[in-house]
């Protein structure tokens, strides 16, 4: 790192450094040194939140589970309940599928994985979750 700054003859202020730290948090992740993964105050944000009532309070919800969609795999299927309650002309009925998918979403949040770094040493299968 110290010789990418010189490299880039960009200097840092030996003051304001920490060194050998496990964690750091960084634009609103948490970066280990095996992966990323979600901040906390995300995590606790998303699981006291309560039952939407109108398609604003559904847009926030899921603009603060976009955040999380890269850590909760099948995100778009899981979702597709409440996105559908967004879409213009669509009037707002909150089904059982709705709360199962808002539950889910939210107890997907307890249970983030780490996403680590990929290895050198072999080779990967990528799967991709898209959106119907």
């Amino acid at each position: 790192m110290l010789q990418t700054l010189r490299e880039q003859k960009l200097y840092a202020q030996f003051s304001k450094c920490e060194f050998w730290l496990e964690f750091v948090a960084f634009l609103r992740h948490v970066v280990l040194g095996k992966g990323i993964k979600a901040y906390p105050k995300k995590i606790e944000a998303v699981q006291s939140w309560p039952r939407p009532t109108l398609v604003a309070e559904i847009m926030s919800f899921l603009g603060l589970e976009g955040y999380c969609c890269r850590f909760v795999q099948g995100y778009s299927s899981i979702a597709a309940p409440l996105n559908r309650l967004t879409q213009k002309g669509v009037s707002f009925h909150w089904f059982d599928d709705c709360e199962a998918s808002f539950q889910k979403l939210k107890t997907a949040w307890t249970t983030i994985p780490v996403l680590v770094f990929p290895s050198s040493l072999g080779m990967y299968t990528v799967y991709c979750d898209n959106s119907r």
